[in-house]
């Protein structure tokens, strides 16, 4: 299907729609910031007839409605009602500037190249044209506000082209009269005739040029989707920055009279609540995204609709799918955002509930942000469900699957929807699990490259540790409870890097996970660079401390570590003991087998 033509139109033309608001912007578009420097440039190419690329303008009165405003400058010229009959996509930079500098009656409102605000009228000087018309640059030239050049930090007056007698007589043509000349013409021919061949000849080098310039059309016609007009829009501002789903969908909403932008941050002017800085209230909820709460929406909305789908007897393709799509978070209409909002903002809620009930108490912690989508989708649906028993060991399996199973990084949409849709189902029927509890695999070699902090199996691996009770070497009490009262901790080093690099210990074995574990700052202190059996006793002996071998020993297997492994220096045991141990934790979160452990091997379990 074409979904756009491609033509050419005059520059005046143009410039006469966007004057009329038949040529208006999408409410999405960003404001005009081209500075003093860009504006002469783009003068002097269409002076010179050279190309300035193409524009893209969208059809108006399909299914896609924005709300929309003139072209900057027009705001007290365009009606409030005039509805545009296209809007621009690409080239907003260039209407704007050319719409300002040819068309208005008043300074242009721009910048200078570092960022000064300034108002400059631009002219061209009609003899630096005619002796160099291979070369406009010098011959365009902006003045102040008052139409004046000066210098001595404004105290002379080097040009003055306050009136139009002023202009005729300096022989400075001004840019916003080249489209229709005749009254300066006829001022010119009053004050200063003896210039008048010189100012025709200038008229067929440069205004004909302008009047006669042709811009390259590409419009995409009203039957175009909104998600095709997201990705083009994209794709064509490469430079510029990127247009994100919350944007167009604010546009969308503004046509039907909801300010989506007042909702998500709030608006003093407005007296509106922020919905996303009661959200953030929360610590486990902080930096959350518009787009990751649409696609919350999205998902409950589309199993809305394929439940209805279902209801009326369709079947196969007929049935809509559950998704977070782009695509589909794009056709969320202002009804369902009016329906599910409050109710999704209840669900994130809860997320964090249950990620305490985990053990996450900071974002950073959160091995993935966007499983907390689905997760979210389904706490709204369940309400308070999800506290029971049933229910929320499934929600907890299926939860450190997808982060220990390493699913939900990268694009995911489809596993959003998928688990949302399946997550609902299991509940109802034991035999049904979802595909992430399915697919969900863990092998005990991955311990080995777990170095990355960022990584969301080390970040999942580090919290199953903390959630068994552990507790800090110097402070004696669990590493949460230090955590809550901002105690600085940090991931450290069981046989410290020093000691290891001493006796040729490689990097990828003692710098992964089966070797680190979360302790205090003071702890760490104590640790220093020595073996284990050395600083293991300093850190008993400590007044403060004070603790016999047993009661070192329990702290020690509060973090799955072998303590006696770790009194007799023996690195390589140790390495494999604790593999065991992480092995049962993650066999236990993930509710599937993970590793065999002889029921005989020898070392303490410790782990309870």
């Amino acid at each position: 299907m074409t979904t756009f033509d491609s033509t050419k139109a005059l520059l005046s033309d143009l410039l006469r729609e966007i004057n009329a608001g038949k040529i208006q912007l999408p409410d999405f578009q960003r404001g005009w910031i081209w500075d003093d420097d860009h504006i002469r440039d783009l003068l002097v190419s269409i002076a010179r007839a050279f190309p300035i690329g193409a524009v893209m303008l969208l059809e108006a009165g399909g299914e896609v409605r924005f709300q929309t405003r003139p072209v900057e400058g027009l705001e007290d010229k365009v009606p409030k009602n005039r509805k545009p009959e296209r809007l621009i996509l690409d080239g907003q930079q260039r209407l704007t500037t050319l719409t300002q500098a040819l068309s208005l009656d008043k300074p242009v409102r721009t910048r200078t190249a570092k960022g000064k605000r300034i108002e400059r009228n631009y002219y061209f000087d009609i003899r630096k044209a005619l002796d160099a018309p291979d070369s406009l640059d010098d011959a365009v030239v902006a003045v102040d506000a008052n139409r004046q050049l000066r210098s001595d930090f404004g105290r002379r007056v080097d040009l003055d082209l306050s009136t139009t007698e002023l202009e005729c007589q300096h022989l400075h043509f001004p840019c916003n009269q080249i489209m229709n000349s005749d009254d300066w013409e006829v001022t010119l021919n009053r004050v200063a005739q003896n210039q008048f061949g010189s100012y025709m000849e200038f008229r067929q080098i440069v205004l004909a040029a302008f009047r006669t310039y042709q811009i390259p059309i590409i419009q995409l016609l009203k039957e175009t989707t909104k998600e095709a007009v997201c990705l083009v829009f994209e794709k064509v501002n490469t430079g510029g920055v990127p247009l994100s789903v919350f944007e167009l969908i604010t546009a969308t909403f503004a046509a039907d009279g909801y300010n989506l932008r007042d909702d998500w941050f709030g608006s003093k002017a407005h007296n509106v609540e922020s919905r996303k800085q009661r959200l953030e209230q929360d610590a486990l909820l902080k930096g959350i995204e518009a787009t990751e709460f649409l696609q919350g929406v999205s998902l409950l909305r589309t199993h809305e609709t394929r439940r209805a789908d279902i209801d009326a007897g369709k079947t196969g393709k007929q049935v809509r799918p559950v998704s977070a799509k782009r695509a589909d978070v794009l056709q969320i209409p202002l009804s369902a955002w009016t329906q599910w909002a409050d109710d999704l903002e209840a669900g994130f809620r809860n997320v964090a509930r249950f990620l305490r009930r985990q053990c996450f108490y900071d974002r950073r912690e959160l091995p993935y942000r966007t499983q907390l989508v689905p997760l979210a989708a389904v706490l709204t649906r369940l309400g308070d469900r999800w506290l029971e028993p049933r229910i929320y060991d499934k929600l907890t399996r299926w939860f450190w699957s997808g982060v220990l199973g390493e699913l939900y990084g990268g694009a995911v949409e489809t596993r959003m929807a998928n688990d949302y849709e399946e997550l609902l189902i299991w509940f109802e029927d034991d035999d049904l699990l979802p595909r992430t509890v399915r697919e969900a695999n863990f092998q005990p070699d991955r311990l080995n490259t777990l170095r990355s902090r960022l990584s969301a199996a080390y970040k999942g691996i580090n919290v199953l540790v903390l959630r068994e009770g552990s507790k800090d070497w110097y402070w004696k009490t669990t590493i949460k409870d230090l955590d809550a009262e901002e105690i600085a901790l940090d991931i450290h080093h069981i046989f410290p890097r020093d000691w290891c690099l001493k006796r040729g210990i490689e990097r990828n074995q003692y710098d992964s996970i089966l070797n680190k574990t979360p302790i205090s700052y003071k702890a760490n202190r104590k640790v220093g660079g020595e073996a284990p059996s050395r600083y293991l006793l300093r850190i008993q002996r400590e007044k403060q401390v004070a603790l016999n071998d047993t009661e070192m020993d329990e702290l020690l297997c509060s973090h799955a570590l072998a303590p006696h492994l770790l009194r007799k220096d023996a690195f390589d045991d140790f390495v494999e003991d604790r593999r065991r141990r992480l092995s049962r934790l993650v066999e236990v979160a993930m509710g599937k087998q993970v590793v065999h452990i002889s029921d005989t091997a020898d070392y303490e379990d410790g782990i309870g």
